[in-house]
């Protein structure tokens, strides 16, 4: 059974910066693309960042371009989603997804699902 584990949330100020950490078990992340998503109170999930099972292929949202960074370690089996220069508008719970096939922020082509890690940034 494939099971992603998010850590690395919290309680931040603004301007600060926070690393996510998504541990998978059960699978292989290393045959997979990764994808982060955050989801805000009475918003619908969005995309956030995605990387190629290589590493070589990032894609980002416009909105974190610049202050976010997606990486991944395949021996260690884990994917990362390092944060900076925060805004109160980050403030999400954020999921990683794996399986992908290839980068995107298409949702639906992920076929696993961590349970998320809340990110707070106040101002």
């Amino acid at each position: 059974q494939v099971q992603l584990v998010e850590s690395g949330g919290g309680l931040v100020q603004a301007g600060g910066s926070l690393r996510l950490s998504c541990a998978a078990s059960g699978c292989t992340l290393s045959k997979y693309a990764m994808g982060w998503f955050c989801q805000a109170p009475g918003k619908e999930r969005e995309f956030v960042a995605a990387i190629s099972w290589t590493g070589h292929t990032t894609y980002y949202t416009d909105s974190v371009k610049g202050r976010f960074t997606i990486s991944r370690d395949n021996a260690k089996n884990t994917v990362y989603l390092q944060m900076n220069s925060l805004k109160p508008e980050d403030t999400a719970v954020y999921y990683c997804a794996g399986g992908g096939v290839v980068v995107t922020p298409h949702a639906g082509k992920y076929d696993y699902w961590g349970q998320g890690t809340q990110v707070t940034v106040s101002s």
